[in-house]
């Protein structure tokens, strides 16, 4: 089997370069920089970060509001021939001063009240620290680098994963994992120059960086948020007359929740999840509320940035699916004797192809465990991620999630599926959000615990649903209700701290 000629990328710094010279290209609350002002100021910012850490290959970290600073930083810091390091704004001192000594970074810039809050001995001797008004200002007057001359496959970001459960591990991404991902989802979602981009999600999340890259390599704009509430949101939305708007599953149900004048409504063209499966409520509650804008549901993890996309034009008959491979990546469903799952069969998603990140930062033990050879039908080769999540593939290609391997609840000698459960509950019309965990139990190994936030309004009779829809084996011991679910630092729900709380 021939391996495919392997897409040409480029130094992720030349995005800054895409779009006309007068278009928008970042559109902040007090201006807008065009493309020939965001060139000028990756320029000069990576001027000044050269003058500051001259070694190339030195980690740079950023814990800056998603402001010029930020948002420039990525393509900044790649000219200068150094490593980007992202920092959660969610993140708190503990973790923060884990990543910094972690990536070894030379230097942190950062908003003056986050930096506030660290503690002596949680900033490294080596890592000088900057306050991002000062960065900015100090970097006016630094003479312009051009764009550089790096190899595409040369270490230029690490990206921090949450951490849910134990310290958060540093992913290792290439400019051609940056590059080629942003030319993957710029395609896919057929991105144009007037397009605008509504940046919500944490810059140091590969989708919330890519809402970034990808809008410039097709030459749009993008208008990053910090928001607050949902009405955060749908100001932005019309104050920037958007086009495109990307969340996860907890954001969007409380989106939907909103109050969206149709005038503001009728600017957005599409509408990106990641994160998390969509239920089949909240895409009929989001086609309901968005009827012109085409909804991409989408599958991704870190190590390979993004795996999955589905046509739109099939959301509503498979409102569950993850769809297909999305354009350079190769997605295959293995089954546990190492060949191609029949269509139909539970196997692991693995992933191969150039989006494939680089391993984890000085971890070469876990990356072992993650990035391993790539199946023996891949047609790419070379390393896979091989994601630990469980998925089928019917008869037309496309892909369902199923749930991750070690997230499957083992109740007296069965195997359930907490995304299972959780369909079956959301399918009721009486919750807004559903999380089922395994909480252990001296009889059973596990029993099935449900945590529900229900709809406004919504009356009594879940328990009598659930005894209707779901065998009996996969009935929850427990149902705990909530106001709220908790959040972790990508907006997702945590289910280890549901877990932990439950497990008391």
């Amino acid at each position: 089997m021939e391996t495919p000629i392997s897409p040409s990328a480029h130094p992720i710094d030349r995005l800054a370069l895409r779009g006309a010279p007068d278009a928008p290209a970042l559109l902040l609350r007090d201006r807008t920089l065009s493309f020939a002002a965001l060139e000028s100021r990756v320029a000069r910012l990576a001027g000044w970060l050269r003058s500051q850490v001259p070694s190339e290959g030195e980690r740079v970290a950023t814990w800056a509001a998603k402001g010029e600073l930020a948002c420039s930083m990525p393509l900044a810091a790649a000219r200068a021939g150094l490593v980007h390091v992202p920092v959660n704004p969610l993140l708190k001192r503990p973790q923060v001063a884990h990543i910094l000594d972690d990536s070894g970074a030379r230097l942190l810039l950062g908003t003056p009240a986050r930096l506030a809050t660290l503690e002596r001995g949680d900033v490294p001797e080596s890592c000088t620290v900057v306050a991002e008004e000062a960065a900015l200002a100090d970097s006016d007057s630094a003479g312009p680098l051009p764009p550089s001359e790096a190899n595409p496959d040369e270490l230029v970001a690490i990206l921090y994963t949450s951490g849910s459960t134990g310290l958060p591990k540093g992913v290792m991404l290439s400019h051609a994992n940056l590059w080629l991902g942003a030319e993957s989802v710029a395609g896919y979602l057929a991105l144009e120059p007037a397009d605008r981009t509504l940046a919500v999600m944490p810059l140091s999340f590969d989708y919330g960086q890519n809402q970034l890259l990808s809008s410039w390599y097709a030459g749009a704009s993008a208008a990053p948020l910090e928001y607050l509430t949902p009405r955060d949101v749908v100001k932005a939305v019309g104050r920037h007359a958007i086009t495109t708007l990307g969340a996860v599953p907890p954001l969007w149900v409380q989106l939907v929740e909103a109050d969206w004048p149709p005038e503001v409504a009728a600017h957005l063209k599409r509408l990106t999840n990641t994160g998390g499966a969509l239920t089949v409520d909240l895409v009929r509650r989001l086609r309901a509320l968005f009827p012109d804008a085409r909804l991409f549901a989408m599958y991704g993890l870190t190590e390979a940035f993004r795996s999955t996309y589905l046509d739109p034009a099939l959301i509503d008959t498979h409102p569950t699916s993850i769809g297909k491979a999305i354009p350079h990546a190769e997605v295959l469903v293995i089954g546990d004797d190492g060949d191609i799952a029949a269509d139909g069969e539970e196997g692991e998603l693995v992933h191969s192809g150039p989006l494939v990140a680089q391993g984890y930062w000085r971890d070469p033990v876990r990356t072992a465990e993650r990035f391993q050879p790539a199946p023996r039908a891949s047609v790419y080769g070379g390393t896979a991620v091989w994601s630990g999540d469980r998925v089928r593939r019917d008869a037309d290609g496309l892909l369902t999630f199923v749930g991750r391997r070690d997230a499957m609840i083992k109740s007296a000698g069965n195997r359930i599926s907490p995304q299972e459960v959780e369909s079956a509950a959301l399918a009721t019309g009486l919750l807004a959000e559903a999380v089922a965990l395994g909480v252990p139990d001296a009889r059973l190994g596990q029993a099935v615990h449900l945590v529900v936030r229900p709809l406004a309004g919504a009356g009594e009779g879940l328990e009598a649903a659930l005894r209707r829809d779901l065998p009996g084996f996969m009935q929850p011991r427990v149902i705990h209700w909530r106001d709220a679910m908790p959040l972790g630092p990508n907006g997702k729900i945590d289910r280890a701290a549901l877990l932990a709380e439950l497990a008391v």
